[in-house]
């Protein structure tokens, strides 16, 4: 299973573009709140429902885990701080986009790899900051903004999926 962290705050456009095109290809992607409530308020007033709620959530078939931008505050999360620790670990695929990979530099998961983040956050990055659109490096996917909202989704799929469905989805969306 794929996991999306929402808090409050977060990038509508990167959490619900990422949410919709692994849906697209049939790549199961469940959203989890930190806040303690299923309904999250984004960045834009746009209030989403969460699929859960992650203290009820066993996350033993957790493949990837997903953070959007806009809620710069992730990290004050514990439970999802040690869970993306021990996926980063397993080698498990991380990916987090805008500002999200602050938390990843943060917690040191970006130790001996490449990312890039939103600009303004590159300090939390470290010497892994390369910059770059959309950075690959090992278990971790980062990706700069807003704007890469799809790119960023279909790097997603394409390692979740393969290049074909990448392709297709690509394809169907008109992108």
């Amino acid at each position: 299973m794929n996991y999306l962290f929402l808090d409050n705050g977060f990038e509508e456009i990167e959490a619900l573009t990422t949410v919709d095109l692994l849906r697209r290809a049939n790549i199961p992607v469940t959203t989890i709140s930190v806040t303690g409530k299923p309904m999250v308020m984004g960045a834009h007033d746009i209030a989403v429902q969460a699929d859960g709620l992650i203290d009820d959530v066993d996350f033993s078939d957790a493949e990837t885990l997903i953070l959007p931008g806009g809620a710069t505050h992730l990290d004050n999360c514990v439970a999802l701080c040690d869970l993306l620790i021990k996926h980063n670990e397993e080698g498990k695929l991380i990916a987090a986009i805008c500002a999200a990979p602050a938390v990843l530099g943060k917690l040191g998961i970006l130790k001996g790899k490449t990312a890039t983040c939103y600009p303004g956050f590159e300090s939390f990055l470290g010497e892994s900051h390369i910059g770059g659109l959309v950075v690959e490096s090992k278990n971790v996917i980062t990706a700069k903004g807003p704007g890469l909202s799809a790119d960023f989704a279909f790097c997603l799929i394409e390692k979740l999926a393969g290049s074909e469905i990448a392709d297709a989805v690509y394809d169907a969306a008109q992108y």
